[in-house]
């Protein structure tokens, strides 16, 4: 099992990509670690980033779990230069082998938010590749029919 990272800014209010797909599909991926940080910590922040499997057209602060789209999602806050507040990560065991996106929020001081991701890359068979390629592309249909 091989792990790869990634890491990097994203402005508040914004998407950003991972690319993962292969040719083939049988490399899959599970999240093994997901962490944020604000961009300047001496200001306000109320920080919630979020990791999907389909890319989403708006970006918000609002966590569903019950969005099957939906593979993680981290919060943390500092408000009027109090302690910062307990950091909360949740992430999946879906295993995916398309890109995923990443979404961050600030509704405090609308600034970046960086991140840290360790992906685990799983080898898959030909059965295991279809059922995640299909997997993300009903839960893309099922997003154009709501």
């Amino acid at each position: 099992m091989k792990t790869i990272s990634y890491k990097g800014k994203i402005a508040d209010g914004s998407l950003t990509k991972i690319t993962l797909r292969t040719i083939k599909g049988k490399i899959g991926y599970k999240i093994n670690k997901f962490q944020i940080m604000p961009n300047n910590s001496s200001n306000n922040y109320e920080i919630t980033t979020k990791i999907y499997s389909v890319k989403q057209t708006t970006v918000d602060s609002i966590v569903d779990f019950s969005d099957d789209t939906l593979l993680a999602a981290a919060f943390t806050g500092l408000i009027s230069g109090g302690y910062a507040g307990a950091k909360t990560i949740i992430q999946d065991n879906t295993i995916f082998n398309q890109d995923i996106y990443i979404t961050a929020e600030d509704l405090s001081a609308s600034q970046d938010t960086n991140y840290y991701l360790e992906l685990e890359q799983i080898q898959l068979s030909d059965l295991e590749a279809t059922m995640a390629t299909l997997k993300d592309i009903r839960s893309i249909e099922d997003d154009m029919h709501v």
